[in-house]
């Protein structure tokens, strides 16, 4: 396999450094993941890993090359994300605290595809898959083979990665004990969130 494919390894090195540094589907997935519980972050890790996935894929097939061209369109996409995540934060923000409590899963309200559609419309991540398809792809006769690949392999890696990121939100609400530090862990997740989205204009 890698000697007909010799990026793989560093790829899989870039997937896992991708996926496990703090970004705004790691806060999402961690903040509910304390105030919800363990698997009320699966669907959201399964849709935005699924959704990133994706990308690479219709980028290595030529689907995403009209991205690259329409600036408007990536503006567009990217004030949507930071007006959705902006919404989010406000709603972590002032959650009250009773919220917190695991068995209010059905309370949860941002999801497998609502995690899916803001990959979707995150520039960055359309930016992402185009390096990923333009230095680890490579070219050749198997180049769709490959493409295939870096797709399936970046899901399966980034899976565990955010599900780091679910467990240490579900032992979150052991660490804290009471209503005033469970309020000022949501506040700070709230703020993160809010950070991260608005450091996408940099």
């Amino acid at each position: 396999m890698l000697s007909t494919f010799p990026t793989l390894l560093p790829f899989l090195l870039f997937a896992f450094v991708a996926s496990i540094t703090p970004g705004p589907t790691n806060i999402l997935v961690l903040s509910n993941s304390a105030r919800y519980g363990f698997k009320a972050a699966l669907p959201i890790i399964f849709g935005a890993c699924a959704s990133a996935a994706l990308i690479v894929l219709l980028v290595g097939s030529g689907v995403g090359q009209s991205l690259a061209g329409l600036p408007r369109v990536q503006s567009l996409m990217q004030w949507s994300g930071i007006a959705w995540l902006s919404y989010l934060a406000w709603q972590i923000f002032h959650t009250p605290v009773t919220t917190f409590d695991v068995d209010e899963g059905h309370k949860q309200r941002f999801g497998l595809w609502a995690a899916a559609g803001l990959q979707l419309v995150n520039p960055k991540t359309w930016m992402m898959a185009f390096a990923v398809v333009g230095v680890f792809a490579g070219s050749g006769d198997n180049r769709q083979f490959q493409i295939v690949c870096l797709s399936l392999a970046f899901f399966l890696i980034s899976l565990p990665c955010l599900g780091v990121w679910a467990l240490l939100g579900k032992g979150a609400t052991r660490w804290f004990g009471s209503a005033k530090a469970i309020q000022r862990f949501n506040k700070v997740m709230a703020l993160l969130l809010l950070g991260s989205a608005w450091l996408t204009l940099t």
